[in-house]
């Protein structure tokens, strides 16, 4: 009988110490995150148009589709390598190479980098494109921001893109507010490029994190 009860006990020891250690495990494991957004450019003498974006992260790798980004008709997939580092002052890069297809067509080097301070971020993503066509089309595309968060679900702050020479400045600066929601899950964002000038460009940025 006093056998028979120490096998229990110890049975029972047994799957105390394994329960944990599973949940630990399972914890542990890298999960898929992804992301949904659309940014929409009125501009009040250009084309108004829709520039959809997807993203899949799982630990170290990370995927993305494009539209209308590099140029419109155009899209482009992504595959790039998650770095992070830091503790109060934080590094998110993550180096990655395209293939670019529609009216464009070629291959970009690009990246994206995210630095946290507190409640100052700089966001800046870039590339550069490699004309499959010819050389004349290359150029280097980069979208960055400058944002304070006064409020956890409000900030505001700067941005400044730089784009093919298509129009009479390849540069363009704005100001910037946006809003999350209590969750981080969504977030909207509204963007004003070139206020004053005739190239003045309205942006509605909507992204979802699932």
């Amino acid at each position: 009988m006093a056998a028979i009860a120490g096998l229990a006990i110890c049975e029972a020891l047994d799957a105390a110490i394994a329960a944990p250690l599973a949940g630990e495990t399972e914890s542990n494991e890298a999960k898929w995150e992804f992301s949904l957004s659309t940014l929409t450019y009125l501009a009040q003498h250009a084309r108004d148009y829709a520039n959809p974006n997807f993203t899949a992260d799982h630990d170290w790798l990370h995927l993305e589709a494009r539209y209308n980004y590099e140029a419109l008709k155009t899209g482009s997939l992504w595959i790039g390598r998650n770095f992070e580092m830091g503790d109060n002052l934080k590094f998110e890069v993550t180096p990655m190479l395209g293939g670019v297809f529609g009216d464009i067509t070629g291959i970009a080097p690009g990246y994206e980098i995210v630095v946290t301070y507190k409640n100052i971020e700089l966001s800046s993503e870039g590339e550069y494109f490699f004309d499959a066509g010819t050389s004349s089309g290359n150029f280097f595309y980069s979208w960055s921001e400058l944002s304070a968060y006064p409020i956890k679900w409000l900030r505001a702050g700067l941005v400044v893109e730089r784009t093919q020479a298509s129009s009479n400045s390849d540069v363009r600066r704005g100001p910037l507010i946006g809003f999350k929601s209590k969750d981080e899950d969504y977030e909207l964002t509204a963007y004003w490029l070139s206020p004053g000038s005739r190239e003045a460009t309205f942006v509605f940025a909507v992204s979802f994190k699932f």
